[in-house]
């Protein structure tokens, strides 16, 4: 590898919109973020789910299936 032409990878810190902060590496010297784990809603568990079961009931009505 010739020398000199990597970039300077360092420790920074990550900061998030919900003002979650945490340590990562980067070649940039600030990593700002909009989601992160701990705002995250699968990582969270807020997550919403569809009823997929009215949308089956509603595809079976409208093609008289079942």
């Amino acid at each position: 590898m010739k020398a000199g032409i990597h970039p300077n990878y360092k420790k920074v810190m990550v900061k998030c919109a919900c003002g979650n902060e945490f340590e990562s590496g980067s070649v940039k010297d600030e990593v700002r973020v909009e989601i992160c784990s701990a705002c995250h809603p699968f990582y969270t568990g807020r997550q919403k789910f569809a009823s997929a079961a009215g949308r089956v009931d509603k595809f079976n009505k409208k093609y008289g299936l079942k």
